[in-house]
């Protein structure tokens, strides 16, 4: 694998509240993002830590812990962890837009190479002149 496939899979964990009427949050989240895309793995370490495999450009830790409290997890707001997510969605940010992915795209791949075919020069696919193209 190259470095620049590797940078784009990012490993990180999620820590969860305690107190919560599932006591093992961790294996409910992990079996809830199996089937999302661009998540690669996930699996839980212990009942509130959640560690999780995911590919940057299909798939964000702010979607992910955004889909996560949206369905009754509860994340924990410690301090730490609070600064540890505020500097993990600034740089993932910062790496999707440097790749082409605007803010709120989920599969910005696709658009990347979309957008790069529509910026290229297609007139010379065509070998007619020009006085010749306005009567075809």
């Amino acid at each position: 694998m190259d470095t620049e496939a590797t940078e784009l899979i990012k490993i990180r964990q999620i820590a969860f509240t305690e107190l919560h009427p599932d006591p093992n949050q961790a294996l409910t989240a992990a079996l809830m993002l199996a089937d999302v895309d661009g998540v690669l793995e996930a699996g839980a370490e212990s009942p509130t830590l959640l560690n999780i495999h995911y590919n940057i450009l299909e798939i964000s830790l702010e979607q992910i812990e955004t889909a996560l409290t949206e369905t009754g997890f509860h994340l924990s707001s410690r301090l730490i962890y609070r600064l540890q997510r505020a500097l993990y969605y600034y740089t993932e940010d910062v790496q999707r837009a440097n790749n082409g992915c605007r803010r709120g795209d989920s599969n910005c791949t696709r658009k990347i190479f979309i957008e790069r075919y529509q910026h290229r020069d297609h007139t010379l696919r065509d070998p007619r002149p020009e006085h010749w193209r306005k009567y075809l």
